[in-house]
């Protein structure tokens, strides 16, 4: 499963440790949002590092799961990373 992950963490030090993370285990798309393919296993596994990161009362994490339909159907305006094959891009 392809999973979308965005955040918004105020602490730069957090920040940057979650990024690291993702980094690990998916492509990087735009500053705080990550493309990653992922077992369920892997996800929890994931998700369980990334919450040792979050300051509940201050951060924010998001996951958006995208099934084979509708990746299919992204499409990307602008420069960025692509990490889907097949993926429509318009260029600026």
């Amino acid at each position: 499963m392809r999973w979308v992950i965005s955040y918004d963490i105020v602490d730069d030090r957090r920040r940057r440790r979650l990024a690291h993370i993702l980094e690990s285990w998916g492509i990087r798309v735009q500053y705080s949002i990550f493309e990653c393919d992922l077992t369920p296993k892997d996800q929890r596994s994931l998700s369980g590092l990334l919450q040792a990161c979050l300051d509940v009362e201050t951060d924010s994490l998001r996951w958006y799961p995208l099934c084979n339909n509708c990746l299919i159907k992204v499409a990307s305006l602008g420069r960025g990373v692509g990490s889907v094959e097949g993926r429509v891009y318009y260029l600026v």
